[in-house]
């Protein structure tokens, strides 16, 4: 226990110094990112609701952003939180689950209910991690989650590369295993009156409140900001099946020290620990600083919010 306490100690500091980083740019009103495919290209993004519709934030450990909220109010801001009954050889440094569920409800009570998404994903099957045990998992979560949130996201484990690497015991879940969790997980979002949204999967599993359209749809966010929103054609899915909305993404692979075993945004831990000593709250960037030769370009930024509708008339509709 000493070793996972003192690395999850390690853990917290660097989810609280990456939040630092995130409420400095926000009241400087710009960050710089650096393209991971091409890393002196670096693109600068203003902070401002004029050209900003929402932040999204997608963690597992929300605790250290909780007490400077406030300092978000001036965006519509949307969370995704992702919640799994996994243990500790699983997600190692993951925070004890009962304090996300109560990080969960803060958040909730704070932004509303309609800004808040639960994410049970991804999810694998093993002799310990049984379909059965996922189905009882998933109903324990719901009960306590639903009066915070209307909407959960599941998807099945992805066997890339590095999960291979990293996780070399995953194995894909059967079409059968994944029906029948599905239908069990149907069942209790119907429950506690929940909607379901697939991610990337089978549209032979979608349910009367099961759907496939993405967890970052444009009907999401617009239920999120309480705003009808004019989306161009280009900005619309990454992927082949996919509805989410593509946004600008300020976050960086191979920064999150939780070390989950299935994660496909690290390649390797000691890559982890070198860009968490190159952290610094008061950078531009959210790793490191600007070098010689690094080319920074403005991005280019435009609301999607339509005038023309306010709140009530999206309500009403």
């Amino acid at each position: 226990m000493q070793f996972y306490i003192e690395k999850w100690l390690s853990s917290h500091r660097q989810a609280c110094g990456f939040y630092a980083t995130i409420y400095n740019r926000i009241k400087a009103g710009f960050v710089l990112v650096r393209n991971p495919y091409d890393p002196m290209m670096v693109t600068r993004y203003v902070l401002d609701p004029s050209v900003v519709d929402a932040i999204s934030f997608c963690t597992k450990n929300p605790a250290p952003m909780i007490p400077r909220l406030h300092e978000l109010d001036r965006f519509h801001s949307f969370f995704m939180v992702t919640i799994t009954p996994y243990g500790r050889e699983i997600e190692p440094l993951v925070p004890d689950k009962n304090e996300v569920v109560e990080s969960f409800k803060a958040l909730s009570e704070y932004a509303g209910k309609n800004a808040m998404s639960w994410r049970y994903n991804p999810v694998f099957i093993s002799e310990k991690y049984s379909v059965e045990f996922h189905k009882r998992a998933f109903a324990d979560f719901a009960e306590k989650l639903h009066p915070y949130t209307s909407q959960c996201v599941v998807s099945f484990i992805d066997l890339y590369e590095k999960t291979k690497m990293n996780f070399p015991e995953a194995k894909h879940v059967s079409k059968k295993e994944q029906e029948e969790l599905i239908d069990s997980f149907s069942e209790t979002a119907r429950k506690y009156g929940m909607q379901i949204h697939l991610c990337l999967e089978d549209a032979g599993l979608i349910r009367d409140n099961v759907d496939a359209d993405g967890c970052y749809s444009q009907a999401v966010m617009e239920k999120a900001i309480g705003e009808h929103l004019t989306v161009p054609n280009a900005a619309i899915g990454a992927r082949k099946g996919c509805r989410c909305l593509l946004g600008s993404d300020i976050g960086a692979y191979n920064t999150c020290a939780h070390g989950c075993l299935y994660c496909y945004a690290n390649y390797d831990m000691e890559i982890v620990h070198q860009n968490m000593r190159w952290h610094d709250p008061e950078s531009h960037l959210l790793i490191g600083h600007l070098h010689k030769g690094d080319m920074v370009r403005d991005a280019k930024q435009k609301s999607w919010i339509d005038p023309q509708l306010n709140i009530f008339d999206f309500i009403s509709r």
